[in-house]
This record gives structure tokens, C-alpha cells and sequence, in this order.
């Protein structure tokens, strides 16, 4: 058996076997079956993740940057999650950085090529000058391809913190890694096919690793996204329902709170929570890196 045989995806599945003879309600109601066991392998993996969490949060509070690397899918899975976290979560674009095996153009474009080239990986770390403070993970459902091998061999060698995403265990980059989330998402509905179990595993994985980092660092208040950047008509209005969310107060008065604070929705709800001026509350969340609870925490302690 050749090393790729030996992969849980590459599996047949037993499930799917006779799928080309189905109609399409049958078709998709097995996809969706298949796609019904990725929650239970991505909480398994839990402990893992949270890890991962308790990594990111440390590198970023040390003034690291958290970069998603990996080709094809994983490596579009990647720049996906880091390119929602500056409206969502109001970060500056570098803080959280997408990178895939063969550049920009391999987006909208396959380069299947690109994954194979091992120096590659290296490479592209050292365009953005990798440093000892920041956090790497290595995407790859195979958990084998040379480019993000690469990637996470050099992320080691410069003393950043490496992290492989991996849908098979025991693999080469769980041995390059310092850490590893391995969620086990076994065959595919098509042979090889890991754009869709794993490809689903390793969105679910991205989305909890940002997320998580950044409740954590006191970007969400309760449950509302209150560092979201206002840029659009859809997001100006969520601001706004953010800020009367949370402080039970009109509209009227959250677009005026708003307009003081130039959209900065956490600012908003500090001043409309207590008696402090526009500039003393934008003072005092900066007193207390920006985590609204421990500024109201504060007022209230005073």
C-alpha cells in the first residue's frame, strides 16, 4: 500500500457504494448522513481545539498574529476565516492571515501543482517575516502535503508556535507540529474527496479556533460581537441593534451614542450604561484592553 492508501479519506466508503445508482433525493440524503457524523468527530476533538484556543489567545496577547497555511480547500478554508475577523470582530487585517500554496491566484484558480513544493511553504512564512511570537496552522485533511510540512518545519525553526489541522492520525505533520487537532472524518461520500466531510470538519475547527480567540480577548460582550465594524448598511444596522441590545435603550438613542463614538459600538454601550462622557468611556475601555465587562466593572466598583 502506498503512503496515500493508508489514509482514513482515501477510504471507500461502504455507504455510498452504489450512489451513482440513485436518484437525486437519494443522492443528497446520503450526503447529508455523511455530513451528520462531522459534529461528533470535530467533539471529539474538543480538548484538542481548546488547546489550540488557549495558544492563539497567548501568542496574539504577546503581540503574535495567528496564520492559517494549506493548499486547496484548506488553504481557501484558511483565508475564508481570517478575511471575516476584521468586520466581525473590528481586528487590523494582519492580525489573523490566510495563506495558499501558490499565492493569490490559486483562490479562484487550482494550482495542484503548488502542494507539492516544500520549500514553498517556507517561502511564503518568510514574505511576511514569520517571527517567534506568532502562532501557524498547518491545514491539510491528508496531513502529508510537503508544502505545509514545509510551513510548519520552518514555523519551528524561527520558534513560532506550530498547530496542524489534520482529518488522519499519525501522520508526517503530526510529527512536525507541536500541536494537533486530528478530527477523524473517515471515508468520503466520493473516494478522495475531501472537499466535503473533512473540508466541513476543518471549517467548523477555523471558525471555533477564531471565534473562541477572540471572546476571549474581550470581543464579545454576552453574546454580541461588539468590536463589529460598521461598513456597510447591513452591519451599521447590527451595530445599532447591538447597542440596544445590550443596553435596552431606543433607537433614537443608540444612533445618537453611535454617531459620538464614530461607530464604535463597544464605546457606545459603555457610555449609554453609565454616566461617562464620550471621551472617558473610550479612556476607560482603553485602560482595560478594550473588555467591556471589566470597564463596567470598574464604574461600578467606583
Amino acid at each position: 500500500m502506498s503512503e496515500l492508501d493508508r489514509l482514513e479519506t482515501e477510504k471507500r466508503n461502504p455507504r455510498t457504494m452504489d450512489i451513482d445508482e440513485l436518484d437525486s433525493f437519494e443522492v443528497v440524503k446520503r450526503i447529508n448522513e455523511e455530513d451528520a457524523l462531522v459534529p461528533g468527530a470535530v467533539a471529539a476533538a474538543l480538548p484538542q481545539i481548546a488547546r489550540a484556543v488557549d495558544q492563539i489567545v497567548e501568542a496574539i496577547k504577546k503581540g503574535g498574529r495567528l496564520i492559517y497555511i494549506g493548499a486547496g480547500t484548506s488553504g481557501r478554508i484558511g483565508i475564508l476565516d481570517a478575511l471575516e475577523c476584521p468586520p466581525t470582530f473590528g481586528t487590523p487585517p494582519q492580525l489573523v492571515q490566510g495563506i495558499i500554496a501558490g499565492g493569490a491566484g490559486a483562490v479562484d484558480t487550482s494550482w495542484e501543482t503548488a502542494e507539492d513544493q516544500y520549500d514553498l511553504g517556507k517561502n511564503d512564512l518568510q514574505e511576511i517575516r514569520l517571527t517567534d511570537r506568532d502562532i501557524v496552522v498547518g491545514i491539510a485533511a491528508s496531513g502529508r502535503t510537503p508544502y505545509v510540512i514545509g510551513a510548519l518545519q520552518y514555523a519551528n525553526e524561527v520558534g513560532a508556535t506550530s498547530v496542524a489541522l489534520v482529518c488522519n492520525p499519525g501522520t508526517k505533520m503530526e510529527q512536525v507540529a507541536k500541536h494537533t487537532i486530528c478530527v477523524v472524518t473517515g471515508p468520503e461520500v466520493v473516494t478522495g474527496s475531501t472537499r466535503m466531510k473533512a473540508g466541513t470538519a476543518q471549517k467548523m475547527v477555523l471558525n471555533m479556533l477564531s471565534t473562541a480567540t477572540m471572546i476571549r480577548l474581550g470581543k464579545v460582550y454576552q453574546n454580541l460581537m461588539v468590536d463589529v465594524e460598521p461598513l456597510n448598511h447591513k452591519l451599521i444596522e447590527r451595530s445599532k441593534n447591538i447597542v440596544i441590545e445590550a443596553t435596552g435603550c431606543t433607537r433614537a438613542e443608540a444612533e445618537k451614542a453611535l454617531s459620538e463614538q464614530n461607530g464604535n459600538t463597544k464605546a457606545a454601550i459603555l457610555q449609554l450604561l453609565t454616566d461617562l462622557s464620550p471621551d472617558e468611556a473610550v479612556r476607560l475601555l482603553e485602560l482595560h484592553d478594550g473588555v467591556l465587562k471589566k470597564a463596567l466593572a470598574a464604574v461600578n466598583k467606583n
